[in-house]
């Protein structure tokens, strides 16, 4: 099994700008990444318009937009798929890192900055860490948000060689 990770944090809370270095520092380590971004709401993927969208428009249920680089689909559901379903149709990374499914039960790292102006999530059996400017919870690792190193030093120990984990 791939292993799953989930970053969360409250809004504003700097979760995407961390994933992107933490992904950069991943990949500099040899690492293949999937990322699943969660989102509340509808969203369009596609731009109003195009061939692609058009297609969805016209009433197509899935819609793929391929070339010899990249390969990206679009699939219309009655309702929110578990995430263990999407994560089922993905291969050959090493790592699937979710941003959000806070309530799914997958081991997380919360993103926590004081400037948010949030409270933390609270520590939960799932948190693996907590990146942040300030220390929150005890017995939990905590981690700078600029020391991206020290995290995949500890993700690689603890998520990436250890089948226990791997979901």
């Amino acid at each position: 099994m791939i292993p799953i990770l989930s970053v969360v944090g409250r809004s504003n809370s700097g979760k995407t700008t961390y994933l992107e270095k933490l992904i950069t520092e991943l990949k500099k380590r040899g690492y293949k990444i999937a990322v699943i971004k969660h989102h509340h709401s509808d969203f369009e993927f596609d731009r109003p318009g195009k061939d692609t969208w058009r297609h969805a428009q016209a009433g197509a249920e899935v819609v793929y937009l391929a070339s010899p680089h990249k390969v990206a689909m679009i699939r219309k559901t009655d309702q929110e798929l578990p995430l263990d379903q999407i994560v089922s149709s993905i291969d050959n990374v090493d790592i699937i890192i979710t941003e959000g499914y806070k309530a799914e039960n997958k081991p997380k790292i919360e993103v926590f900055r004081q400037a948010a102006g949030h409270l933390p999530l609270g520590s939960k059996p799932e948190l693996l860490a907590v990146v942040a400017d300030t220390a929150l919870y005890e017995g939990v690792p905590h981690y700078a948000l600029d020391d991206v190193a020290a995290m995949a030093d500890f993700l690689e120990h603890k998520v990436l060689n250890n089948a226990n984990l791997k979901d």
